[in-house]
């Protein structure tokens, strides 16, 4: 049996990848931890399109934080070790590790990442792709 998709239009050429990558996106959400906010910022003045992506990460040194672009995926990384030599007569702040994964359209940037209190802020844009027109000749045989 054959599965349908928003992609199997006759008039969407070259999406397969797309359709691929929307299925990646929704296998990556995770278990919710470290919470996040996405905020977006419209264009103004000429500006590019931008976004800011805020995860709560507190306890995390920036050491322990790693934020790589791969593939036009953004990926977010933390690792803490367990201190040893400490003895907890509670323990209610886990040290755990994590990776967020954002999959990036085509031409987004990441142009910043910066740690204060206690949240990871990470700066994208989009800047406006140029608008090419090209005349295809038409030969006949």
């Amino acid at each position: 049996m054959t599965r349908l998709s928003a992609f199997s239009s006759p008039f969407l050429l070259g999406f397969d990848d797309l359709e691929r990558l929307l299925d990646r996106a929704t296998k990556a959400g995770g278990d919710g931890y470290p919470p996040y906010n996405i905020e977006r910022h419209g264009r103004t003045n000429g500006e590019p399109e931008r976004l800011s992506i805020s995860l709560a990460v507190a306890g995390f040194s920036p050491e322990e934080l790693e934020v790589t672009v791969e593939e036009n995926q953004l990926y977010i990384r933390g690792r803490q070790s367990d201190e040893d030599g400490r003895t907890y007569l509670h323990r209610g702040i886990a040290a755990r590790q994590f990776q967020r994964v954002f999959v990036l359209a085509d031409g987004m940037q990441v142009t910043a990442a910066r740690l204060a209190n206690g949240l990871l802020s990470i700066d994208l844009e989009r800047p406006e792709p140029d608008k090419i027109i090209r005349r295809i000749e038409i030969k006949s045989d």
